[in-house]
């Protein structure tokens, strides 16, 4: 199967990014969940927690469950949203910041180590066609009848 589809490949390479990305979070006493999420909040003005899901293509259980482990460990803290008094805002504690720094230092050395590996047209290409893929899936056109190929 390894030669034969994309999603082979496409799933052995997020596995083992997502892998490599566990490791290194793990020095920190972290996991690639919680940098993710660090990630996505914004460090100034906080991030509601309604539009962090949607961010982070995660499920609200999935979603209250790390944000619950991040308050706990002291990376979060949570404040009544004054523009909408039914939501919560999400902020960084200062070690919440600092993890969200580290996170990012971690991205950065995987983004530059591949482009130092790669050349930019073959990376342009690459994205080229993760973009089209994401735009099949989003428009739903794999499983239409009318782009519904058998090999």
């Amino acid at each position: 199967m390894r030669e034969k589809t994309i999603d082979y490949a496409l799933r052995a390479t997020w596995m083992a990014v997502a892998k490599m990305y566990n490791e290194e979070a793990s020095k920190k006493g972290s996991t690639m969940a919680t940098g993710f999420a660090l990630l996505s909040i914004d460090p100034e003005s906080g991030t509601p927690s309604t539009s962090l899901g949607p961010k982070m293509g995660m499920e609200a259980t999935s979603l209250s469950r790390t944000l619950k482990t991040m308050e706990e460990k002291g990376l979060i803290f949570r404040k009544k949203n004054p523009q909408d008094g039914r939501g919560v805002l999400i902020y960084l504690t200062p070690f919440g910041v600092e993890m969200r720094n580290f996170s990012k230092e971690v991205v950065f050395t995987f983004d530059a180590t591949v482009r130092k590996h790669v050349s930019q047209e073959k990376l342009d290409i690459f994205l080229e066609v993760f973009q089209i893929i994401n735009d099949l899936i989003s428009s739903k056109k794999i499983y239409s009848k009318q782009e519904s190929i058998k090999p």
